[in-house]
């Protein structure tokens, strides 16, 4: 049985399609043999960006068929760039594209879009989706899902660890060097979701390149405070949230009249310093330093947040996955050719200390391809 494994992901940015080509040669950790990022088409970012709980079904579903399109195309433009063919697959890991996700209410809710039986048909590779509901069914909150991988390859005995994904929203895995420890996570709050959008707002650019705009701006203590008292960094994990939770209206209502002096590059700096201290605050409460961070996702490259990252967290070593041979920006696909790959033989993809399940449970649905 080949294994060879794609993993595919659009995460909150929704500016393109994250694809790596996953080899898992135990006891080697899994190899990264190509990888790819191609942007969504403009048209497909704005319907995207446009849905809400008032959107009509019709426009779902066909944002649904879309971004299976781009998805199989970003299969195929890896598979043609790196030379390997379908037949080599054992199978694709697609995580899709997540419209809404609200795990705190009853029932809890996770929705991805990206019709897995589209993106079947069109490469003709099996498709391993859906894989945050089965632990929500489990009493879970479908999230964070990449813990099992990081600690197959960066759990060390000789340090305690803690991974750090900067994505749209923040999380942490949490591992300890005592190999009885359980490895906990959790989201933290807002990453990259606050910054870009109001980057998108003032700037006519859907990100702050190196967080220098954040970089020239003043924190607004008053402000930061203000939404650094938000109920959620409180709450004690399991804990999940997305932009549907941290978002521009979420911004302007905790901000109230104190935007009404605030220069908006002094807002950027504040939104920086909030995903700074909100992560520094939930790394030194969970797992005490000396340690060591390994960064990866988007805000891996704000040279900004990093700089206030080390400032906040002064007794721990910050470094990139690049270090340990993963690239940052691939770390989340990677992850999702390893859930795949759980799915294929049968084995828990989540780890119910990270997520809140009751077990350890088999996530996602199978999609043949053809024969």
């Amino acid at each position: 049985m080949s294994n060879l494994y794609i993993g595919l992901i659009s995460g909150t940015s929704m500016d393109a399609v994250d694809a790596a080509l996953v080899a898992f040669d135990p006891p080697q950790q899994p190899r990264v043999l190509a990888a790819c990022s191609p942007p969504l088409p403009q048209s497909l970012n704005t319907l995207l960006r446009g849905i809400g709980p008032q959107t009509p079904l019709a426009s779902i579903a066909h944002a649904d068929a879309a971004v299976a399109d781009a998805f199989a195309d970003a299969t195929l433009e890896l598979l043609a760039t790196s030379g390997y063919h379908r037949e080599q697959i054992r199978a694709i890991g697609s995580h899709g594209q997540t419209i809404w996700h609200a795990a705190d209410g009853y029932p809890s809710l996770s929705v991805q879009i990206g019709d897995p039986n589209r993106l079947a048909e069109k490469t003709r590779i099996t498709v391993v989706a859906d894989f945050r509901r089965r632990d929500m069914a489990a009493g879970g909150q479908g999230a964070p899902l990449a813990a099992g991988l990081h600690a197959e390859i960066f759990r060390r005995r000789s340090t305690d660890t803690i991974v750090l994904n900067l994505g749209g929203i923040a999380n942490i895995t949490l591992l300890p060097r005592d190999p009885e420890a359980a490895i906990t996570g959790f989201d933290c709050g807002p990453a990259n979701t606050l910054l870009d959008t109001w980057c998108r707002r003032h700037c006519n650019s859907s990100f702050d390149t190196d967080g220098a705009w954040a970089a020239g701006g003043i924190v607004h203590n008053a402000l930061l405070e203000t939404l650094a008292s938000d109920e959620f960094f409180q709450r004690s994990a399991p804990k999940s949230t997305g932009p549907e939770y941290f978002n521009l209206a979420w911004l302007t209502t905790r901000a109230g009249n104190i935007f009404i002096d605030v220069n908006p590059r002094d807002v950027q700096a504040t939104l920086a310093e909030l995903t700074a201290v909100s992560v520094a605050r939930a790394i030194r409460e969970n797992l005490p330093g000396p340690a060591e961070v390994l960064v990866c996702g988007g805000g891996a490259h704000n040279r900004h947040l990093q700089t206030r990252l080390s400032a906040n967290l002064p007794e721990y070593r910050l470094r990139s996955t690049a270090e340990f041979g993963v690239d940052p920006d691939f770390v989340e696909a990677i992850a999702f050719a390893w859930l795949a790959r759980c799915r294929i033989y049968e084995r828990a993809g989540n780890i119910s200390s990270v997520t809140g399940a009751c077990r350890g449970v088999v996530l996602g649905g199978v999609y043949a391809g053809s024969p």
